[in-house]
């Protein structure tokens, strides 16, 4: 499961970074897939990674090199939901940030470069402001005058990116509220209505819009520039925006019991789910140790809910966990072997 969602998103859902992903004492890893275009159609394409830990990794397209793994983003696209994601809803903000751009690289892979881009630019811009801390207003000489140059121009790349990505959040969000409301309805025994909404560190601008929402993070880093310089850290920027969960009227982080958490979590992965269908997207839907978490009643909503998508992918320790209605082929992995269920004695 791990591997199809990496062919998806050249990361894993389970951890940070790729170190642990190759197997101790091995120098590399390799994931390979071959890809259909969709169920009544056989077209394919072979994708294939090599996790290089410290080093660049390498991809290719039908044996070919590629220049940069993010050439590889689109061609398979997966939502996956597993028990980590009950961090999305009970943990940090930047859970939910992660949660989002997830999505808006799902829908929009270009944006891979541009959120690559924006977290490059704030690291450089903030190591800029940590090294001026304390010394004063950044004019004048004494080397000071090549910060200023600088610092404006990080500046100006972080409205750009920041905009851009901004953007892309704000719309796949409003997109996407009325999927994760249906969904924890579908899911749910109780009818609580749920919601998201989009907290921005700034005041956004009347036009949403990635040049105005530019020109709006250029404001707020002018007006912060003498803050930002004390405190040596970019306080301007996606970086430090929330996405507000609610039950009804009650925020869901802090309020909401453990059921209640869990279908929140799962609401927001199949919204996303839903969303990229309706905009003609067909991904691969992988429910990874999810029903074990669920209760009968939920268990069967759930599988109602995904019983039509073109392509489902369960994982569970106790197959009795999986509900009837997803029946289908199923296998067991057992000590790193895979075996048809049928030829197992």
């Amino acid at each position: 499961m791990e591997a199809i969602d990496y062919l998806a998103t050249l990361g894993s859902h389970r951890v940070a970074s790729d170190v642990p992903l190759v197997r101790h004492g091995a120098e590399r890893a390799l994931v390979r897939g071959r890809v259909r275009a969709g169920v009544e159609d056989d077209r394919a394409v072979l994708l294939e990674v090599e996790i290089n830990p410290g080093r660049a990794n390498r991809a290719r397209l039908n044996r070919s090199p590629v220049s940069r793994p993010r050439e590889l983003l689109g061609i398979l696209r997966t939502v996956v939901f597993s028990p980590e994601d009950l961090a999305v809803v009970k943990g940090d903000p930047s859970e939910r940030r992660r949660f989002i751009d997830e999505l808006v690289i799902t829908r929009w892979p270009r944006l891979a470069g541009v959120r690559a881009d924006y977290d490059k630019v704030l690291r450089h811009r903030s190591t800029l402001l940590k090294t001026l801390a304390g010394r004063g207003p950044v004019r004048g000489g004494g080397g000071h005058g090549d910060a200023e140059h600088t610092l404006g121009v990080w500046n100006d790349q972080l409205a750009r990116h920041g905009g851009e990505l901004l953007e892309a959040r704000l719309r796949t969000l409003a997109d996407l509220v009325p999927h994760v409301a249906a969904a924890y309805a579908a899911i749910a025994p109780r009818n609580n209505v749920a919601t998201a909404t989009y907290q921005p560190a700034m005041p956004l601008p009347a036009e949403i819009d990635r040049t105005a929402l530019a020109a709006a993070l250029t404001d707020q880093m002018a007006q912060r520039r003498d803050e930002e310089l004390r405190r040596g850290v970019t306080l301007v920027g996606p970086h430090r925006d929330e996405i507000a969960l609610a039950l009804g009227e009650l925020p869901a982080r802090g309020y909401a019991s453990h059921g209640e958490s869990w279908s929140f979590a799962l609401a927001l992965r199949l919204g996303g789910f839903d969303l990229l269908r309706a905009d003609d997207l067909q991904p691969v839907l992988i429910l990874d140790d999810v029903f074990a978490e669920l209760d009968s009643t939920r268990r069967e909503r759930l599988a109602g809910r995904v019983a039509e998508a073109e392509q489902v992918l369960v994982t569970a320790a106790v197959g009795g966990d999986v509900p009837a209605r997803l029946a289908g082929n199923r296998f067991v992995v057992d000590d790193g072997t895979v075996t048809p269920a049928e030829d197992r004695p």
